[in-house]
């Protein structure tokens, strides 16, 4: 369909735009008319990527619904789609209308907030659908712009200190990749994605300030994108804004922060990384491999001695997301798919995680953990719907949480399986400090005066956390639906990887005679 992707991309910056120049006022109705557009503009952005995804053909591995047209300064307006790209526009359209529903109670400047969403979102969509470095750039680094604001206006007490930090981290780390992208362009002739994944740069061992560089160009380019995704997902050890961002943020900052914006990272690991750079890929691979173990075992040790509920989330998100990096870093069918699967999964979980935070923070305006404790008898709706997704945090099968970890610990234990002994210790310690959550805030008798008037979740809170209840058991009983669209261009890119290493490895042996 013509310039569908464009459509569904700038769909939400229209509605803000309309929201900005023809909304005026902040009484009730105003904000109420303001809720009602960015809901309406999310569900037909989420509307029109069910029609790119009933349109797309997962055996076609090449980029799909492409658009392209001439741009500024000789560079090109170029988006698409693949196997991969698409399940993550796919999250980011699903989840908004959920996070934009869990913005009802906002009273605060409601129209900024509305407009900081929707932008957040078409930068979010154009960062998966972008074709063109320059594009990808300016997608990628807008996106913190929103988050920012968001952050800084709307959260907590110390939200100015976690909105600077978020922000100054973010954007160094991606300072390097900026380099990175004007060397490749220099090299390539040129800022087309796709003719880039055809590109082979340099290998050839250079000498760098007195230090020889083993893989040369590739090198050198690998760790500045690492510098950036590797903070964006993040990695440790530079994972510690994630935390405080997550506690400062509001409740629908949290979710979106959690469920999509981390994904970036290793999308951006799957989308450059990994085919642009395979030699320099499988040098650092063991590296990544470790610090992805490390990261596991030690945030989810730092989540146990939590008494934040939000920050205890937050430790655990990386923890997952070391999974995802394991998986990608180990370069195989069951890897790649694994941490894809996780990231997907991961959306469902983590943001349903936040949202039920949310539900109980909206009543008591704490998240200490322990203000609470017996709210299975008030809150017995509450109480199942926290267990479901604590269990899928864990990664009980019959979960998506299940498919996710079991794919990559198969992958990785085909590579290394020293790392795969130690990462899954973090699968015990991540039953032991999610357990321990449920049980101080929900099991219990409910001997605290505040809590023995709180009321169960009412209609919007059930019916925000029921879409993701629904898909977190739906692809834990059947994964398919994800690796069936994943699979073909998940094998064309290991496939892809491999040849490059042999032919490395060849040349080296040829070098040799």
């Amino acid at each position: 369909m013509l310039n569908l992707l464009s459509i569904i991309t700038f769909t939400p910056a229209i509605a803000a735009a309309i929201l900005a120049i023809f909304l005026r006022g902040d009484d009730e109705a105003a904000q109420n008319n303001a809720k009602w557009v960015a809901l309406v503009a999310t569900l037909a952005t989420f509307a029109a990527s069910l029609i790119l995804l009933v349109g797309f053909d997962p055996q076609d591995t090449g980029f799909q619904f492409v658009e392209e047209h001439d741009w500024i300064m000789g560079f090109t307006y170029k988006m698409g789609v693949d196997g991969i790209s698409i399940l993550f526009v796919m999250l980011t359209t699903f989840l908004m209308p959920i996070t934009i529903g869990a913005c009802w109670n906002v009273t605060h400047r409601v129209k900024d907030y509305m407009i900081a969403f929707l932008l957040l979102e078409t930068l979010m969509i154009g960062v998966f659908t972008a074709l063109d470095l320059v594009l990808f750039y300016l997608f990628f680094e807008a996106g913190l712009i929103p988050m920012f604001l968001i952050i800084g206006i709307w959260g907590g007490k110390d939200r100015i200190y976690a909105a600077f930090k978020f922000f100054l981290y973010t954007f160094l780390g991606s300072v390097l990749m900026l380099v990175a992208m004007i060397a490749m362009y220099v090299d390539a002739g040129t800022t087309d994605i796709p003719t880039l994944l055809q590109h082979q740069f340099s290998t050839e061992t250079v000498s760098l300030a007195g230090w020889q560089i083993i893989g040369g160009m590739q090198t050198l380019l690998w760790l500045a994108f690492f510098a950036s995704f590797a903070v964006k997902m993040p990695m440790w050890p530079v994972h510690t804004w994630l935390p405080d961002a997550h506690v400062q943020a509001p409740t629908a900052g949290s979710v979106i922060l959690a469920a999509v914006l981390l994904k970036m990272g290793g999308y951006g690991f799957l989308r450059f990384s990994l085919p642009m750079f395979p030699i320099a890929s499988d040098i650092f691979a063991p590296l990544v491999l470790w610090l992805s173990a490390i990261a596991i075992v030690y945030t989810s040790l730092v989540a146990l001695m939590q008494e934040d509920m939000k920050k205890l989330i937050a430790y655990s998100s990386v923890a997952h997301m070391g999974f995802v990096t394991m998986g990608i870093f180990a370069a195989n069918q069951q890897g790649i798919d694994g941490a894809i699967f996780q990231m997907i999964s991961h959306g469902f979980i983590s943001g349903a995680l936040f949202l039920a935070v949310g539900v109980i923070y909206d009543r008591m305006h704490t998240r200490e953990i322990a203000a609470y404790g017996g709210l299975i008898n008030r809150m017995p709706v509450y109480a199942a719907v926290f267990l479901l997704f604590t269990m899928a945090n864990v990664g009980l099968p019959g979960t998506s949480g299940f498919v996710g970890e079991f794919l990559t610990f198969m992958a990785v234990f085909q590579v290394n399986t020293w790392v795969a002994f130690f990462a899954a210790t973090g699968v015990i310690l991540s039953a032991g400090y999610a357990l321990w959550l449920f049980r101080r805030v929900v099991m219990g008798e409910l001997i605290k005066e505040a809590l023995k008037g709180i009321k169960d979740m009412d209609r919007r809170e059930k019916l925000l956390i029921a879409p993701l209840a629904a898909m977190t058991l739906i692809l834990g009983v059947y994964p398919a639906l994800v690796t069936d669209i994943i699979g073909p261009s998940v094998t064309a890119m290991v496939e892809g990887h491999n040849l490059a290493l042999q032919a490395q490895e060849a040349a080296s042996q040829l070098a040799q005679n």
